[in-house]
């Protein structure tokens, strides 16, 4: 007899009426990265903000000597059209950097464009020199927008994975632009004048400005915060009491005072007897930063085999030595020279500008805005007091001023070898 099958008999297990439930799947990320819809965009329009940027900041920097014709002044005069420029934006990228929490990175960035590529445009214009220095202050306080509200949109709209080649990019788009300005009004000074040079350098970045305004996407991952003037002070106050901060914005600002002292001088130095080159070729000299891209990169395996302070002794003593060399009198001594003060500040600012990040636990953004603001500073005051040390003492003068900026980079880091070695 065959058996009979119990199965359709049997009580159901309780477990078994219970409805099946699966664990949630994480959200997408949507953020943007390699590859994604919107990254190439992202990245091409920041790199060309970048270039505007930068091209607009220094874009008075090559033609020193031909305002100092022009306008009869001395080279120390002249320098305010560079200093004023990154003094201002030294003062003012703290602030903006608190606005753009409340009105949007993207708002922000367009703002800055917005309002320096127009005074880009009327600086050729200029009557006097004081009119075109006043002009460049509020260009440069404008300007100051863009570099603080770049990073944090960045922060915000791409996966963290991809954020260091974006960033990269970015940091590319400075360079290209602070080196392009200068060539670029070399060349053309030579042939029409100093007012069609910046006129040049204001259509480029007015070209550069609507391509990013075109390009950017909009961003979809800020959410507006109020403003706080209490707590960006309170959080300020507490990065500037911190030593090891302190420590890493001197070093900043002081190897920053070095590379402005030089650049701002060196244009005078080449175009005066005995090596008197004309215009366009003194611009080139400014090809030399495209040696700051290898230092830079660098500077990272340096710290790791030396450890940061053992990095910041060898970019010190780089650029020091490259000071010494450029006093020769050939253009084989002072070519070289620059290599080597290239070479040693970038070296040394990568080193303390990466250190600002990792030693700042919160704050980030106010911390790095704070070495901003003292990197920038650096420069105002090295441009300005190097011109007047070669006004007095020609281009020694100018090498001193370097040699105690960068003995000052040596006295801070000791110090810090020293609080370590007592903690």
């Amino acid at each position: 007899m065959p058996a009979v099958s119990t199965e359709a008999s049997e009580a159901p297990r309780p477990d078994a009426l219970r409805p099946v439930t699966r664990a949630a799947s994480p959200a997408p990320d949507r953020r943007l990265r390699p590859g994604g819809p919107g990254f190439r965009r992202m990245s091409l329009a920041l790199f060309l903000a970048g270039v505007a940027t930068f091209a607009l900041l220094y874009a008075t920097q090559a033609l020193l000597p031909l305002l100092s014709a022009d306008f009869h002044a001395s080279a120390s005069d002249t320098s305010w059209t560079v200093s004023a420029a990154t003094g201002a934006l030294a003062l003012a990228v703290v602030p903006l950097s608190a606005l753009s929490e409340r009105f949007g990175r993207r708002t922000m960035m367009t703002a800055a464009l917005c309002v320096a590529v127009p005074l880009a445009l009327l600086a050729p214009f200029a009557p006097t020199l004081g009119t075109l220095i006043a002009l460049r202050a509020v260009q440069g306080a404008a300007l100051a927008a863009l570099p603080a509200s770049a990073m944090a949109y960045l922060a915000e709209e791409v996966r963290p994975k991809a954020l260091v080649a974006a960033i990269g990019l970015f940091v590319a788009g400075n360079s290209v632009g602070g080196m392009s300005g200068r060539v670029l009004t070399g060349w053309v000074a030579q042939w029409w004048g100093w007012r069609a040079a910046v006129g040049a350098v204001a259509v480029l970045a007015l070209g550069c400005a609507l391509a990013f305004r075109a390009l950017l996407p909009a961003p979809r991952h800020f959410t507006p915060a109020p403003l706080a003037p209490r707590a960006l002070v309170r959080t300020v106050r507490g990065h500037l009491a911190n030593p090891l901060l302190l420590r890493l914005y001197a070093i900043g600002g002081l190897f920053m005072t070095v590379f402005g002292a030089v650049y701002t001088v060196i244009g005078y130095r080449l175009a005066a007897p005995p090596l008197a080159l004309p215009q366009g070729l003194v611009g080139s000299v400014f090809l030399v930063y495209l040696v700051g891209t290898g230092s830079s990169a660098a500077a990272g395996r340096l710290v790791r085999r030396t450890g940061r302070r053992g990095a910041l002794y060898l970019a010190a003593g780089t650029t020091a030595a490259g000071l010494l060399v450029s006093l020769g009198g050939p253009l084989w001594c002072v070519l070289p020279g620059l290599v080597l003060v290239t070479a040693g500040f970038f070296a040394g600012h990568a080193v303390a500008s990466s250190s600002v990040s990792d030693t700042a636990r919160t704050g980030r953004a106010q911390a790095s805005a704070l070495y901003q603001s003292a990197y920038y500073l650096g420069s105002s005051l090295g441009g300005t007091l190097g011109a007047s040390a070669y006004h007095a003492a020609g281009w020694s003068g100018t090498v001193l001023l370097g040699l105690l900026a960068v003995a000052g980079v040596v006295g801070v880091t000791l110090v810090g070898t020293v609080t370590a070695r007592r903690a």
